[in-house]
């Protein structure tokens, strides 16, 4: 199932910049190793669910999941060949807005060897820059 919210107070947002950094979520916190994006970007619903299956699929039985991030944005499209003008298009998709330095998952609960396989499979369905990063132990 895609991830999208409920209901929004609107439903149209301006596209903004995506300038500087994660100042948070940019540790792993909950599982043992995390998926860390590496420039600024966009994620789709769509994205997340491909990067879930991939997961599942390689550790099959056993371990943890944790999404650190949520489609909550509308991004909007025009119809194909529709002329220039008359005001913005519908909602198309929902797509998070991801700054460098963001932690997009998590996994634990399953061998390191098999937990960095698994994460791999799952950056290469993104179309942005990626690094697995582990758990500081304090």
């Amino acid at each position: 199932m895609l991830m999208q919210p409920r209901r929004v107070k609107r439903r149209k947002q301006h596209r903004g910049r995506l300038k500087g950094f994660s100042n948070r979520g940019n540790l792993v916190s909950f599982g043992d190793f995390g998926l860390k994006i590496l420039e600024p970007g966009m994620i789709t619903g769509r994205q997340l669910e491909a990067v879930r299956v991939a997961i599942v699929r390689t550790v099959k039985k056993g371990g943890k999941l944790w999404f650190r991030v949520f489609p909550n944005y509308p991004y909007t499209k025009k119809p194909a060949e529709v002329r220039m003008g008359k005001g913005k298009g519908e909602p198309d998709t929902w797509k998070a807005r991801i700054h460098p330095g963001r932690i997009i998952i998590e996994i634990g609960g399953v061998p390191e060897e098999l937990a960095k396989k698994a994460l791999r499979n799952a950056s290469y369905k993104l179309g942005l820059k990626t690094k697995i990063v582990e758990r500081i132990h304090y």
